[in-house]
């Protein structure tokens, strides 16, 4: 008999069905926005309570809104290599040709600027309070600046060039808060830990080649070229733990879910490596279809979101306890930062300048 006269099920059942398979295949990601900068960007995201501000290559800062609406768009007229640091109800920037301009907040006016410093390629720190901003120059000297004016309140010396053997033309690893000291690494002079009221030096550790810092409570955790981790005490740099590994690590260490993570590769495989804040035990390992070289985040509690580098720009999202694979997100640029989460809002920023976001639903619970 003729399908058209016999269907396989009745209409109600196979509405049914298709109701079931609509929900049970829900993404678990909507599309909030795509915006793009209008130029490439390795500068990062800085979040905003209401949005996420940005810099890129043409030498634009633009703030967005959570609809990827741009709120304003200021051009500096050189490239902005570092994402822009938020103080009160003002924004500080750097360009790589040496300006340093603050800016307000709310509308993007202009409030003072430095001209003829040394270029900006060192992620910009912000004092607790929001009085001072910290800039290390590429030679590795470091400034305090008020913001209120833009004048030096501090400044410390950069290492010797026989001593610290620094590249120049990049930046340093981005100085952290860590024991109420701001840590800087510095090449093969190592670590150096500077009081934030006046830059004397606090302590100071030979921890050479740094890929990259990060602080949580009382302890400094780094990673290195040598492919090593290490945890210190932020106060005075004793060590309390290092880890060495086969694999070559490839970004800075990152806490998230009450694990310190870190990327890692060896003969073009790289894997996501978990590591007990306290011992430095491997407590995971996760394939990744690219390289990590920047910092996780986490989302919802239990979901913790990893950025790949490749072409495809995946954001992996990995379920703990198991640290299974959620879901993935293509991007088609790669992604070099941190991503930013605000309540159950993403946001990514690809190498190609465009700002991406997504509103995650919630896991389902059990």
């Amino acid at each position: 008999m003729s399908p058209r006269t016999c269907p396989c099920r009745p209409p109600l059942l196979a509405l049914a069905l298709t109701l079931v398979m609509a929900v049970g295949c829900r993404e678990p990601a909507e599309t909030a926005f795509r915006t793009s900068t209008d130029a490439s960007s390795r500068a990062g995201l800085t979040p905003l309570p209401d949005g996420v501000l940005t810099g890129n290559e043409a030498g634009a800062v633009v703030r967005l809104d959570p609809s990827g609406g741009i709120v304003w768009r200021v051009a500096l007229g050189r490239e902005v290599a570092t994402r822009p640091v938020v103080a009160g109800d003002s924004v500080i920037a750097g360009t790589v040709a040496g300006d340093l301009v603050r800016l307000a907040l709310s509308t993007g006016t202009e409030q003072w600027r430095l001209t003829g410093e040394p270029p900006v390629l060192t992620p910009l720190v912000m004092a607790p309070g929001g009085t001072a901003v910290y800039v290390v120059a590429p030679d590795g000297a470091v400034r305090a600046l008020a913001v209120d004016t833009g004048k030096v309140r501090w400044r410390v010396a950069p290492p010797k060039p026989d001593e610290a053997h620094l590249d120049t033309r990049r930046g340093l690893p981005s100085p952290v808060l860590a024991g109420g000291r701001l840590v800087v690494a510095l090449g093969d002079a190592g670590l150096r830990a500077l009081s934030l009221e006046d830059g004397g030096l606090a302590w100071q550790r030979e921890l050479r080649n740094v890929l990259g810092l990060a602080a949580r409570g009382d302890v400094l955790y780094a990673s290195t070229r040598d492919q090593r981790v290490w945890a210190l005490q932020a106060k005075d740099g004793t060590p309390l733990w290092e880890k060495g590994f086969s694999e070559e690590l490839t970004g800075p260490p990152s806490s998230a879910l009450g694990v310190l993570w870190v990327g890692a590769s060896k003969e073009e495989s790289p894997v996501l490596l978990g590591l007990d804040l306290a011992t430095g035990q491997e407590v995971a390992r996760v394939e990744l279809p690219d390289r990590l070289t920047t910092a996780v985040a986490e989302v919802h509690g239990d979901v913790l979101l990893v950025p790949t580098q490749g072409r495809q720009g995946r954001l992996v999202a990995l379920k703990r306890p198991t640290w299974e694979r959620a879901f993935s997100l293509r991007t088609d640029t790669a992604l070099r930062s941190q991503p930013v989460v605000i309540g159950d809002q993403v946001f990514v920023l690809g190498r190609d300048g465009r700002i991406l976001s997504w509103k995650l639903r919630p896991p389902e619970r059990p």
